[in-house]
């Protein structure tokens, strides 16, 4: 039971290092708040809700998987290298594609209730 326990720390002190040095995850944080008040003001349904959440959690998953390689690129390769540039931007493209994708999320559900 320790051992969990202490395995929840990590992860949330990995939260908490991507918090503070994560430009782009703060950013994602202010958004969902919004997003959040928006959704509450606006009174979504459980399904809308459900949909926002799912959203707001792969761009979340996404954008800490980023920050994740991105460390283990500068680990293994502190040196200037093509491929490992590489990997950084397949990484930040993958968070686009999040990002891209709940923002068509949220103009299907916010859309027509602002219309």
């Amino acid at each position: 039971m320790r051992r969990l326990i202490k395995s929840f720390g990590y992860a949330l002190s990995g939260i908490a290092y991507t918090v503070k040095t994560q430009m782009n995850f703060q950013i994602h944080l202010v958004a969902t708040i919004l997003v959040g008040i928006a959704g509450w003001y606006l009174q979504l349904s459980g399904n809308e809700w459900l949909w926002i959440v799912l959203a707001i959690g792969l761009v979340l998953v996404a954008e800490l998987l980023n920050t994740a390689i991105e460390l283990l690129v500068d680990l293994v390769s502190p040196e200037f290298n093509v491929k490992a540039g590489k990997v950084k931007d397949v990484a930040a493209g993958a968070v686009i594609v999040a990002a891209f994708i709940s923002v068509i999320i949220a103009a299907i559900i916010f859309i027509p209730k602002l219309i």
